[in-house]
């Protein structure tokens, strides 16, 4: 129906009638797609993996170079160390509330999230130590610096691909690629610092702690005594007099301490032996000159350098 000039209103027919909604209905159509293009659209959410510290963040970061749409959190500080008595904080418990998986070293490093990841049973798990032969002390208790051996950091590479592979399908084969790329130059590296360190004709080495039992398998050195068990638990003066006294009877001239620990007990050792101290690195913190993903590489280097030092 439609009104003349007059005034006087004129019936339409049923189809004129007809053809006027189509065309109201296609305008309408048109206005709300041009009102959606014009709108941002809501991005799809990252697939979210959360490391549980440094040399696992180094490990992690390699398998998922360069891919899109994943991102790599590490949860403890860079600075932290290695996780003894560490207590999660509340921004460690907001990074792993947002996780799609979080991946740990394993072999009992990470027992403070046993409870956390319990009351979580959907989150997935990727643990880095898995299938893999785990060095115990005379107590029976495990010891978690898998990484530093060689070998068995590539077997943590291959175990984080092949469980990230498992959880984000989506990008398994770029996972199983940087995986390869990164395992090839770890294997390069080993066959480097083999070349290197098995010639040397000293054995023995006094390290600061209990990080390096899986290093001397790898190349055949022989832990002869540890400095402190624990971090932070300074040995006592007993303990410091056979210590003393076994650098002097085997003629130890090497002693190796921590970056990242104060090394005043060391200092002592080799003023009452004439022992000289140096530097191990077991890669547990970052180093600002270096980025992550070469970090690894990069300190067992300069370990391989100090051991041709200290060694010869």
């Amino acid at each position: 129906m439609r009104q003349t000039a007059s005034g006087s209103r004129l019936l339409l027919p049923v189809k004129d009638k007809a053809r006027l909604w189509l065309a109201i209905l296609g305008l309408t159509a048109i206005g709300l797609l041009a009102a959606g293009c014009g709108r941002p659209q809501p991005a799809s959410r990252p697939f979210t993996i959360v490391t549980s510290f440094y040399p696992v963040y180094v490990t992690t970061v390699n398998v998922t170079g360069g891919i899109d749409g994943v991102d790599v959190v590490n949860m403890a500080s860079p600075q932290t160390g290695c996780l003894h008595d560490y207590q999660l904080t509340p921004a460690d418990l907001r990074k792993i509330e947002r996780a799609d998986v979080v991946v740990i070293n394993g072999a009992g490093m990470e027992g403070f999230l046993d409870k956390l990841l319990s009351e979580r049973p959907g989150l997935g798990l990727i643990d880095a130590s898995r299938g893999i032969d785990l060095i115990t002390d005379d107590k029976g208790e495990v010891n978690p610096h898998v990484w530093l051996s060689i070998s068995l950091a590539i077997r943590q590479v291959e175990n984080i691909a092949a469980q990230l592979a498992g959880a984000d399908p989506a990008h398994a084969e770029q996972y199983r690629r940087n995986a390869d790329t990164y395992i090839a130059r770890l294997a390069s590296l080993r066959e480097e610092m083999h070349a290197a360190v098995d010639r040397l004709p000293e054995r023995r080495i006094v390290t600061f702690h209990e990080a390096f039992p899986y290093f001397a398998r790898e190349f055949n050195l022989l832990v002869a005594a540890v400095v402190e068990r624990e971090p932070g638990s300074q040995p006592s003066a007993g303990q410091l007099a056979e210590i003393i006294d076994l650098v002097n009877r085997e003629h130890i001239r090497a002693i190796f301490a921590e970056p990242q620990y104060p090394p005043q007990a060391a200092e002592v050792i080799a003023g009452a032996t004439g022992a000289r101290v140096y530097m191990l690195d077991p890669v547990v913190t970052d180093d600002p000159a270096v980025a992550d993903a070469e970090r690894y590489i990069t300190a067992m280097r300069s370990n391989q350098r100090v051991l041709v030092e200290a060694l010869q």
